[in-house]
């Protein structure tokens, strides 16, 4: 069973954004337009809660992290350009999603700042997040980071807690796998250049599109080390939150303005 009222898979490259594009607008104008089209069907999902699967937030080494707080405040600067966001967080569903974690033997952190309940209850939401909830529906969040120290196995573990925990708030709920893909497609990227980045994005696009994310459990790590992608360990909680039978993919589009990966797809249930 698919739980969720509409799920996706974004990037998070600033860019997209068209008020952080300046001068040049046009340099990711295909993916902002695939955005627009992801925020309208999320839109018409009708969420009560989007969770957000981001590599870029809160860190914890060795575990998976779910933001606790009452709300997570930040924004997101570039090229003069600033967006400011704020959003409640769902701390019924964060907290679920956390205990049935636990209840199987993943390592995981419920994490908070400043005090356990109030106004000073506040983490910070980071690029990862911000750029896919610009373009959708504003509703309370749930902010999930994984951990790079756990392998690919434990990330398909925590998409069928998630899952499991979907079910048990009986909400309508949204999923966001926020992915940039291969970083070194260039060598005038900060990662240089490495042929693995083309090889693992076309990989990438391939499974997408024969719905077979849980394959990427397989890639050989010095391989991902070469390419850079930041993708695969959301991908892995999604692929495993959304089983193969469960899913349909639509790839709406990749594009490679810079020297990063963009894919954009919805997955809906099968």
């Amino acid at each position: 069973m698919n739980p969720f009222a509409f799920a996706c898979f974004t990037p998070h490259g600033s860019e997209v954004i068209a008020d952080l594009s300046q001068p040049d607008v046009g340099l990711m104008a295909r993916t902002r337009e695939s955005m627009e089209r992801l925020g309208r069907d999320m839109s018409a999902a009708q969420p009560e809660v989007i969770v957000v699967l981001t590599p870029h937030g809160l860190r914890v080494a060795g575990q998976f992290v779910v933001a606790d707080s009452e709300v997570m405040v930040g924004e997101v600067e570039d090229h003069g350009g600033v967006v400011r966001m704020v959003r409640r967080v769902d701390r019924s569903l964060a907290k679920t999603i956390a205990e049935a974690a636990k209840n199987q033997g993943l390592p995981i952190a419920l994490a908070n700042f400043g005090t356990s309940a109030g106004p000073l209850s506040i983490l910070p939401l980071d690029w990862g997040t911000i750029v896919p909830l610009y373009f959708m529906p504003e509703t309370p969040v749930v902010v999930v980071s994984p951990s790079r120290e756990l392998d690919f196995a434990q990330h398909l573990a925590m998409g069928s807690v998630l899952a499991e925990a979907v079910v048990a708030t009986h909400k309508r709920v949204g999923l966001i796998a926020s992915c940039d893909w291969a970083h070194t497609h260039t060598a005038k990227g900060p990662y240089g250049y490495h042929r693995a980045a083309k090889e693992l994005d076309m990989q990438v696009l391939s499974l997408v599109q024969a719905n077979n994310l849980e394959a990427m459990a397989e890639f050989p790590l010095d391989w991902v080390e070469q390419a850079k992608p930041d993708g695969i360990w959301q991908a892995l909680i999604l692929a495993g939150a959304i089983p193969h039978r469960d899913r349909k993919i639509e790839l709406v589009s990749y594009e490679l303005p810079t020297y990063f990966g963009l894919l954009c797809a919805g997955v809906r249930g099968a």
